[in-house]
């Protein structure tokens, strides 16, 4: 077994420093801080990606849908669906991207995070 105490991670920068928890050809387990107004701009990947939102509150956005997501909430976002994530008070979330890489997606180098 493995597990991660999530909100006992750091995440400093933001978006622009994403922790990979876990990687292997099953999923990617990604941390991702947001800090006050920070996003994940429109963007899409080649996998599900489930969301978990860890701490504080998100909007997401997919098509011409928008759900304000508190603590607790889990979100799933089709393979290729253009959607984005955007804190106003700053958040923390868990993405889960499955399978990884999904067909089309290049697969980069990265260290891993060890479990607690």
């Amino acid at each position: 077994m493995e597990a991660w105490k999530l909100v006992e991670i750091e995440t400093p920068g933001g978006s622009r420093s994403p922790v990979v928890l876990r990687s292997d050809d099953e999923a990617r387990a990604v941390l991702v801080g947001l800090e006050p107004g920070q996003a994940l701009g429109d963007h899409q990947v080649k996998e599900h990606a489930w969301l978990v939102v860890v701490e504080g509150e998100v909007v997401l956005r997919a098509g011409g849908d928008e759900v304000r997501a508190p603590v607790g909430t889990l979100a799933r976002f089709l393979p290729d669906e253009r959607h984005s994530v955007h804190s106003d008070g700053g958040a923390k979330i868990l993405l889960l991207l499955a399978p990884w890489p999904g067909p089309g997606h290049y697969r980069g180098q990265e260290k891993a995070q060890a479990p607690a």
